[in-house]
This record gives structure tokens, sequence and C-alpha cells, in this order.
């Protein structure tokens, strides 16, 4: 008893007050870890971003590919003879 109260003297804390302190750090700790690399981190949060940001890239190019081919069919298609109404 006398070596637990010369530890809290130079704690400054009882050991109640510690054992609670360390398991609240303990959980802030994985708290945090669980939001930098969890399900829904921050690592995924920027992953998607990413993804999002090619997929509009993709979408611009494949937007310009559609106008060169619709072009292309529309000219072709004038080429056509036309048929005859009866």
């Amino acid at each position: 008893m006398a070596n637990t109260q010369k530890a809290e003297a130079i704690a400054g804390l009882s050991l109640k007050a510690f054992l609670v302190t360390t398991i609240g750090i303990l959980l802030f700790g994985i708290y945090v870890g669980v939001l930098i690399y969890g399900e829904n981190s921050l690592t995924v949060l920027n992953h998607l971003k990413e993804k999002k940001q090619a997929l509009k890239q993709e979408e611009k190019t494949l937007k310009v590919e559609n106008q060169r081919l619709q072009k292309e069919y529309f000219e072709l298609k004038q080429l056509e003879p036309k048929e005859l109404e009866k």
C-alpha cells in the first residue's frame, strides 16, 4: 500500500485515473487508426477521388469519339442512295 501511495505521489494521479486515461488514449488511437486505414477511411476517400477524376477524363474522351463517329455515320448515310417512294 505504501508503494501505491508513493507512486501516486510521484505521478500526481491515482491509479484509477491513470488507468482510465491510458484506456482513453488507447481507444482514441484505435479510432484514429480506423479513420486512416479502415473501410471508410481517408485513403479510400482519396482513391475514390482519383477514380472519379479518371472517369471524368474517360467521359470526355468518349464524348469526343462519339461525336466523331456520329459525324462519320451521317456522312456515310448521305452517300447512300435515297429510296424511291411509290
